[in-house]
């Protein structure tokens, strides 16, 4: 079976640190794998707010998550501290990708990689828009 390969950006320009809550823990004993889209969602809205934005108000227009790909590299564990950073990249006419990696700050071990397929959209219209200028000119 073929499994997800990720190539990440280079360069990162935003990054910020999550701890592993008890609620983030799965039977295994380790953070689960859905609560690593949760924290993408946290380090994600971090990421936006930084640039003062939302997902309901990136520069006018609304974000829309379109897929998923998250690549597990090491086990985590309640009380880890995560760092998670973020970029965007793979600029489309009204979508982009947003790339993540996952580094436990006491080890300096990958965790993961994943990325998330953004969509720019208008809640009013029920429809997809074009990307904001402004918001691709911080990656250019």
């Amino acid at each position: 079976m073929a499994r997800i390969k990720l190539t990440l950006p280079d360069t990162f320009i935003f990054k910020t640190e999550i701890p592993v809550r008890i609620s983030d823990i799965n039977y295994g004993n380790h953070l689960s794998n859905d609560a690593f889209l949760t924290l993408m969602h946290e380090a994600r809205m971090q990421f936006l707010k930084h640039f003062g934005y939302t997902e309901m108000n990136m520069a006018g227009v609304s974000l829309i998550m379109a897929d998923a790909a998250i690549v597990f590299k090491k086990e985590c564990f309640y009380g880890d501290v995560l760092i998670i950073e973020i970029t965007a990249a793979e600029f489309g006419t009204r979508n982009f990708d947003l790339y993540y990696r996952f580094t436990k700050k006491a080890t300096n071990e990958l965790a993961c990689e994943a990325k998330t397929g953004m969509v720019c959209f208008d809640y009013n219209e029920r429809k997809t828009t074009e990307v904001p200028e402004v918001f691709k000119n911080l990656f250019a």
